[in-house]
Formats: structure tokens, C-alpha cells, sequence
């Protein structure tokens, strides 16, 4: 089981941990550059960008959880086919999202984003060149999904790993080397994610070319099929958008104090990231090993898959929170040389600590409940942890603690979906 767990999760934990490093070069580019707006420009627009893909990051989730069902049913026209209609949905969200992009942006920095006017012109001009990167970041996230429910953790590993040095690259020469500055790590995104959709239908055609043959408009859009397909993702859909609403309300709330907490705030937010998608590793193995016992039908599997991948996710929550302990003040210096938001940013650091451990129930129950489609619960958990309990401790708390109550909420947020994921677990089957 723990060769299994290992030889999806490792490819897993080298390509998302290439996600946040992403995030920390663009970080540290601009933290770099002569004025701090940079910064939160960064973080506004790449907060707009979030509600966006998380939203829609049911393309790579249930695509994963269905089509690990279909691969231990041994179904391989069912696995193409779900497959199809992720596609289909990539191409309707992407014309859409380009098509609106004038009123989101309008609605974002009028009236749910309150930074400063020299933040906000500068977030607005890398929102409207990164939003044509839409087609191709969504495709990406279909294929993702699809190769990890198929049991192939390597292909998304040298996609994300691919696309990501490509962006690092780009980033630093239309920043740095053409003085593009935040439009710079615009453009950087926008190639590179091109570049890996190429990279990944060209991946696809290597090895699933002949499973094309079970393509038919009638299987397509056979109704109970699309029907199943869309209720467990409008479930997935529905916990995206409040998990992102948490994080977009955290960096909104930052930006309404003053820039350098926003810039601050986003620094400290790199480094929890971190630890998030090292544990998601893990997370991404429930996703396919419980799709894959859940569509064998092998109950005992599936409860031990659970109960060591757990194992395997607490120990990197600890040991990231041991080096941010020991290191995070060094770590700081990575993402700005600004004296104002490296003393900001140390104040808080002990909240990143506590979350890297906090977090890691939230996480990996995230991957299991996916990856058995069991979304009806998971939906619940979410909608009572942000609407009851992340909300109200930040207006209870923030007049008087200040940042220390926004950090405050986040920990609550995250310990309650933790707790009310492994109440409902043994409901669903997943513990005894």
C-alpha cells in the first residue's frame, strides 16, 4: 500500500511544490523592484485569478475522482469519455470567461477588491492580459485530473514542472529583461501555460491515442452520464468557490488596511502554500487510489489507503511547520529586501506555523471524499466552516486583534473542516 501511496504521491508533492515556487518568483521579483505596489498588485490580480480556477477546479478533481472509478471498473470508454465532457466544459468556461472579462474586472476593483487606486491600475492591467490564458489553463486542469484518475502521476508531474520553469523563465525576461514589470509576469503566465497545453495533448496522443475510438457524440452526451458528471461537479464547484471566497477575503481584508500588510500578508501566504501542496501530494494519492478501490469495490483497500496516507500527510505538515520554526525569518528574505514588510511579515509568522499543522485533516479529506465522489458531504463541511465559522471569527475577533484575528479565523476555518470531514468520514465509509 505505501509503495502505491508513495509512487503517485512523490511525483505529485515535486510538481505542486514547482506551483508555490512559481508563486515565490513572481513574489520575489516584484518584491524586488523599486516600489512595494508591485506586490499587492500581484496578489489582487492573481486573487481574481483564483476565484476563477478554483472555481472551476472541478475539471481536475472530478475528472480525477470519476475516472479513477472508471479505471478500477476496468471501463476504458467510460474513462474517455469523461474526458470529453471535461473538455467540453474547458471550451464553454474559457469563451465565457474571456467574453465577461470587461464586468469581472469592473466588479473585482470596484466593488469586492478595496486596495489602493496605484495597486489596483496596476492588478487591473495584468488581469486583462492574463485572461486569455483561460483556454489553455483549464485544458490543462482536465488533463491533469484525467492522467492522475488513470493512475499516471509522472505525466502531470513533467507538465507542472514543465509549464511552471517555462513561467519562471518567461517571467524573468519580460520583468527583468524587458522591464515589463507586473504586465511582465502577465505575459510569462500566459505562454507558458500554452506551451503546456501542447506539451500535454502531445503527452496524451503518445499514449491514449486509441481510446479515441470510443468518442460518439450519442455516448458524449448520453443524459444519465452528463447528468452524474454535472451534480458532482456542481458540488466540487460550490466548495471551490467558498474555499477561494476564505483565501480572497483574507488577501481583500489585507489590502483594505494599507499596502505593505497586503504585501506582507502575501509573503507569509507563499510560505503556507508551501505546505499545502506538499500534503496535496498525498491528498492527489487519495484522489486516485480511493477512485480506484471505490470502482474494484475493495472496501479494506480503501480504508488502508485512508489511514497511511494520513500517516504520510501529518508528517510533512510537522516537518514544514519545524522548518518554518526554525528558518521562516530567513525564508522571508527570499520574496523582498523592503525592511517595512519583512518586520510586518515577522509578526505573523508563528499563525503559518500553526496552520502548516492544522491544515493537513482538511487536505488530505479533501482528496479522499473526491476521490469517491462523495461531494454531497464535503460541500457541507465547507459551507458550515466559512459561512459559520470563518466569518464570524473574523468580525468578532479582527476590531481587537487586528491581523492577528484575520490569521485567527484562517485556523479556525481550517480546523473545523478538518473536524467535520472526519465526523462524516465514518458515515461514508472511509474509517471503522
Amino acid at each position: 500500500m505505501n509503495q502505491n501511496i508513495l509512487r503517485l504521491a512523490i511525483p505529485n508533492i515535486l510538481s505542486n511544490l514547482s506551483v508555490p515556487l512559481l508563486g515565490m518568483v513572481d513574489t520575489a521579483l516584484m518584491g524586488h523592484l523599486d516600489q512595494e505596489v508591485y506586490v499587492g498588485a500581484i496578489a489582487l490580480g492573481s486573487m481574481i485569478f483564483n476565484f476563477i480556477y478554483w472555481g472551476l477546479g472541478f475539471l481536475r478533481m472530478g475528472t480525477t475522482g470519476m475516472t479513477a472509478q472508471a479505471f478500477g471498473g476496468k471501463d476504458e470508454a467510460g474513462s474517455i469519455l469523461i474526458l470529453g465532457r471535461a473538455v467540453l466544459v474547458v471550451l464553454g468556461s474559457s469563451l465565457l470567461i474571456i467574453l465577461l472579462q470587461v464586468p469581472v474586472a469592473y466588479l473585482s476593483f470596484r466593488w469586492l477588491i478595496d486596495g489602493s487606486e496605484a495597486v489596483e491600475e496596476l492588478a487591473a492591467s495584468y488581469f486583462y492580459i492574463r485572461v486569455w490564458a483561460a483556454p489553455a489553463s483549464l485544458g490543462l486542469l482536465a488533463l491533469h485530473g484525467w492522467f492522475l484518475g488513470m493512475q499516471n502521476a509522472r505525466y502531470p508531474m513533467w507538465l507542472t514542472v514543465f509549464v511552471n520553469a517555462a513561467n519562471i523563465g518567461l517571467s524573468y525576461l519580460f520583468v527583468i529583461g524587458m522591464d515589463l514589470k507586473a504586465d511582465g509576469a502577465a505575459w510569462g503566465t500566459v505562454c507558458a501555460q500554452y506551451l503546456g497545453l501542447i506539451a500535454g495533448v502531445l503527452l496524451f496522443l503518445g499514449k491514449h491515442k486509441a481510446l479515441l475510438v470510443y468518442i460518439k457524440r450519442k455516448a458524449l452526451l448520453e443524459v444519465a452520464a452528463l447528468r452524474s458528471f454535472f451534480v458532482i461537479n456542481r458540488d466540487i464547484f460550490i466548495r471551490s468557490l467558498l474555499l477561494v471566497f476564505s483565501f480572497a477575503f483574507f488577501t481583500a481584508k489585507s489590502a483594505e488596511t494599507n499596502d505593505t500588510l497586503l504585501a506582507a500578508n502575501q509573503i507569509l501566504q507563499q510560505l503556507l502554500m508551501m505546505t499545502s501542496y506538499a500534503v496535496d501530494g498525498f491528498a492527489f494519492a487519495a484522489e486516485s487510489l480511493v477512485g480506484r478501490y471505490k470502482g474494484s469495490q475493495n472496501r479494506a483497500a480503501l480504508k488502508s489507503a485512508v489511514r497511511w496516507i494520513f500517516v504520510w500527510g501529518m508528517g510533512i505538515g510537522v516537518s514544514f511547520a519545524l522548518i518554518f520554526e526554525m528558518w521562516g525569518e530567513n525564508l522571508l528574505f527570499i520574496f523582498t529586501d523592503q525592511p517595512a514588510i519583512l518586520e510586518e511579515a515577522a509578526q505573523y509568522l508563528g499563525w503559518v506555523i500553526l496552520v502548516s499543522v492544522i491544515s493537513v485533516a482538511a487536505f488530505i479529506w479533501d482528496g479522499v471524499y473526491i476521490g469517491a465522489t462523495a461531494t454531497r458531504s464535503m460541500v457541507m463541511a465547507m459551507t458550515v466552516s466559512t459561512l459559520g465559522v470563518f466569518l464570524p471569527t473574523y468580525y468578532f475577533c479582527f476590531p481587537t486583534l487586528g491581523n492577528h484575528g484575520l490569521w485567527l479565523a484562517m485556523v479556525a476555518f481550517m480546523l473545523s473542516r478538518g473536524l467535520m470531514l472526519t465526523f462524516f468520514a465514518k458515515k461514508e465509509g472511509f474509517i471503522s
